[in-house]
Formats: C-alpha cells, structure tokens, sequence
C-alpha cells in the first residue's frame, strides 16, 4: 500500500538490466526507504528510459511491472519494448522527457 503522506528517505539499491530479444528489456531495481509501490515502479521506469537513451533509441513500452516489498525492501521487476519510434499502445513512454522528470524528481537512472 502506497502511503504518500510518509517520510521519504529512498536509498537506491542498484539496476539489473537484462536484454531478453531484440528490443525486449528487463530491468530489477531494489530500493529501501519508498513510500509504496508506486516509488520502485518509479525507479524501474527512470532506469528503462535512460538505457532507452543508451541504446540510441526515443520511446519505451511498458510490458510489466511488478513489484514487492520484504522487510523495507523493495523490488520491482519490470519488462520494456524499447524503440526508435513511437510504439504502438497505451503505455507508450518518451525516454528523454521521462529521464528529465527524473532527474527533476531526484530518482537516479542507470
């Protein structure tokens, strides 16, 4: 359960990055200190936009996403299309602009 309203104290565990076929990524991100989910899924999707980026490609689509939490850990395992056009879908994503909010909102990429 995601509890905006708590003290936010991230503390970055790291990216896994896996390239899975062709232009299907995986990425595992860890990180203590999240208010809820919705900060790891966060982190998974900075981490994705900015490999987006190093590989010369413009847009990502999220395939999933999932994430958990153990004992103040938490984990997100998350699967991307990455491509140097705008991919069909709803969970289309522009790499450079994300990367940007990112760094504004202080969440690190790979």
């Amino acid at each position: 359960m995601d509890t905006p309203d708590a003290p936010f104290a991230p503390v970055y565990g790291g990216v896994e990055t896996r390239l899975l076929d062709g232009e299907l990524v995986n990425f595992r991100v860890s990180m203590t200190g999240a208010r809820g989910q919705a900060d790891v899924v966060d982190y998974a999707k900075c981490a994705a936009a900015q490999y987006t980026l190093i590989r010369g490609y413009g847009f990502l689509r999220q395939v999933r996403t999932t994430a958990a939490e153990e004992g103040g850990l938490w984990t997100a395992d998350a699967v991307y299309t990455i491509s140097p056009a705008l991919p069909r879908g709803n969970r289309t994503i522009d790499a450079e602009v994300t990367v940007a909010e990112c760094g504004r909102a202080g969440i690190p990429t790979v």
